[in-house]
C-alpha cells in the first residue's frame, strides 16, 4: 500500500505537481541536450579543442544541475524529501557546486572568446585546463562552506529539495551571501561583460557579427537573477512573509540554465553545431578547425 504524504504547507495539489513537472522536464531536456554535448566532444576529433574543453566544462556542471532538478521532481512527486537531513546536505552541496562551476566556466569562455577575437592569441591545452580545474575548485571551495558552518543548507519552501538556507538572514547567512555573490556572480559577470562588450567593439569595427555577444550575459541575469534578489532580499528583511509557492519560482527558473546554455554555447556554435550533426549522422563537418565561435 503506497503511503499518501500531506501536501507540503501553503501548495494545492496542482501546484506540487506543477513544479514537479516542469523540473522534470527541465531536468531530462537539459540532461539529454548536454549529454550529447558531452558525447561528441568525446567521440569527434574535431570538436576537441582547448576552447570547447571550456564548452564541455559548462555541459558537465549542466549535466550535474539536471541530476539535482530529477531528484526534487522525484521528491515532489512524493510531496516529501525522502533522502533524510544529511541527503539534505549532500543534495545541497551538490546543486551548489555544479551551478557555481557553470557560472565559473561560462566566465572562462567569455575570457576565451575575448582574447580569440580581440587579441588574437591561441588558447593552450594546458591554460583551458587549468581554467576549468580552477572553476572547479572554486566552486568547490565555496559549496563546502555551509558544511562546515559559513552559511548552512536547508530545505526549499516546497520541502523536496535543499539549498542554501536564506530564512534566518543572520550574520551568518549575510556575510557568507556577500562574500559568495562578489566572488561568484558579480566577477564573473563583470568578465562577461567586459569581454562581450570588447567583441561587441570588434565586430562593429568589422562591420561582420559572428555571434550575439549579448546572450551569454543575459542568460545569466535571467536564470541566476531571480534567485540572487531572493537571497539578496532575505538579507535585508525577512522573506517568510512571501508565500511559498512564490519563493519556488526563482529555483524553477535558474533549473533551466542546462537547455539554454545548450543552445548558447553548443547548439549555438555553428562549428560545435556541426560536430553534433557528424556525431549523429556519420556526415562530417566540412571545416576541419572547430573552434569557439557562435553563429
Amino acid at each position: 500500500m503506497v503511503t499518501a504524504y500531506p501536501l507540503p504547507e501553503g501548495f494545492t495539489e496542482l501546484e506540487v505537481f506543477a513544479i514537479g513537472t516542469a523540473l522534470l522536464v527541465e531536468a531530462l531536456l537539459g540532461f539529454c541536450l548536454n549529454g550529447l554535448t558531452i558525447i561528441s566532444f568525446r567521440k569527434i576529433k574535431e570538436l576537441r579543442t582547448p576552447s570547447n574543453l571550456l564548452v564541455l566544462s559548462i555541459a558537465l556542471a549542466d549535466c550535474g544541475i539536471c541530476i539535482n532538478a530529477f531528484i526534487a521532481a522525484f521528491s515532489s512527486f512524493l510531496r516529501y524529501w525522502p533522502y533524510g537531513s544529511d541527503g539534505c546536505q549532500i543534495h545541497g552541496f551538490q546543486g551548489f557546486l555544479t551551478a557555481l562551476a557553470s557560472i565559473g566556466s561560462s566566465a572562462a569562455v567569455a575570457w576565451d572568446r575575448y582574447h580569440h577575437y580581440c587579441t588574437r592569441s591561441k588558447l593552450q591545452w594546458s591554460t583551458a585546463i587549468s581554467m576549468m580545474l580552477f572553476a572547479w575548485l572554486f566552486a568547490a571551495f565555496w559549496s563546502v562552506m555551509p558544511l562546515l558552518g559559513w552559511g548552512e543548507y536547508d530545505y526549499e519552501p516546497l520541502r523536496t529539495c535543499c539549498t542554501l538556507d536564506y530564512s534566518k538572514g543572520d550574520r551568518n547567512y549575510i556575510t557568507f551571501l556577500f562574500a559568495l555573490s562578489i566572488f561568484n556572480f558579480m566577477i564573473p559577470g563583470f568578465i562577461m561583460l567586459t569581454a562581450y562588450q570588447s567583441i561587441h567593439q570588434k565586430f562593429k569595427k568589422t562591420g561582420h557579427y559572428k555571434f550575439n555577444t549579448g546572450l551569454p550575459l543575459k542568460t545569466l541575469v535571467i536564470c541566476w537573477g531571480p534567485y540572487c534578489l531572493l537571497c539578496f532580499y532575505a538579507a535585508v528583511e525577512n522573506v517568510m512573509f512571501i508565500s511559498p509557492k512564490y519563493r519556488m519560482i526563482p529555483a524553477v527558473i535558474a533549473k533551466t540554465v542546462p537547455t539554454v546554455d545548450a543552445f548558447v554555447y553548443a547548439l549555438g556554435n555553428e562549428n560545435y553545431r556541426g560536430g553534433i550533426w557528424q556525431f549523429l549522422t556519420g556526415q562530417k563537418v566540412e571545416r576541419a578547425e572547430v573552434d569557439n565561435k557562435t553563429k
